[in-house]
């Protein structure tokens, strides 16, 4: 798995959702500053997160821990 990856598909999927990371993390019940860490790369989301995390971006769980198909992903 690249962190890196997976961030930038988790800030990409939250932006197509017209969501902030404040109102990703409320949904979560997390913090924003663990969504941000993510989507830096800097950590992975938890595995208890993992299934709420893709039932809430509408994305496989398969996507989710391979970053999605399109390596060439913007806007994060």
């Amino acid at each position: 798995m690249d962190a890196k990856k997976t961030g930038r598909f988790i800030c990409e999927n939250r932006k197509k959702h017209g969501m902030s990371q404040r109102e990703l993390a409320d949904q979560l019940n997390i913090t924003d500053k663990a969504i941000s860490k993510w989507e830096r790369g800097i950590s992975f989301p938890d595995i208890s997160m993992l299934i709420p995390l893709s039932e809430t971006l509408e994305i496989s769980l398969y996507d989710l821990l391979t970053g999605g198909e399109n390596d060439e992903q913007a806007g994060c």
